[in-house]
């Protein structure tokens, strides 16, 4: 069933140049790039955006961080795109993801680990109108 998920490569992303190399995985899995943006997102934006986590003690460290730098995001469009995307990026952890998934080839870290994916059909929804304003 084709429907739309969200991607962001985060500032550590951007930085680094993986910005070509991460769609292009997309791209080349299937999936149609429906809308692309270079944000850069202010304090308000960013917590509202990480607002699931606002509780946990790891949310200020979120929004430093994704405020830190631009980002890229990417509206996608394909079969099971939100499952599809979320194995393609590998666990949250970059020591812990698999060889083959984004984080698994780019990073090491917890909260700099290249890329954000919607985890369900809500969360696209939510985090697409907070960043496709």
């Amino acid at each position: 069933m084709t429907e739309r998920t969200l991607i962001v490569v985060k500032p550590d992303g951007v930085r680094r140049g993986l910005v070509g190399r991460v769609i292009s995985r997309f791209e080349d899995k299937g999936f149609r790039v429906v809308d692309l943006r270079l944000l850069s997102l202010g304090r308000a934006q960013a917590e509202s955006f990480y607002s699931p986590h606002t509780q946990k003690p790891f949310f200020p460290e979120l929004v430093r961080f994704i405020t830190s730098g631009p980002v890229i995001v990417a509206i996608l469009d394909g079969d099971s795109a939100v499952e599809v995307a979320r194995k393609m990026i590998g666990l949250t952890k970059g020591t812990d993801a698999l060889p083959g998934t984004v984080r698994g080839d780019f990073t090491l870290g917890i909260t700099e680990n290249i890329i954000h994916a919607s985890d369900s059909a809500e969360s696209f929804a939510r985090e697409s109108g907070i960043l496709f304003q």
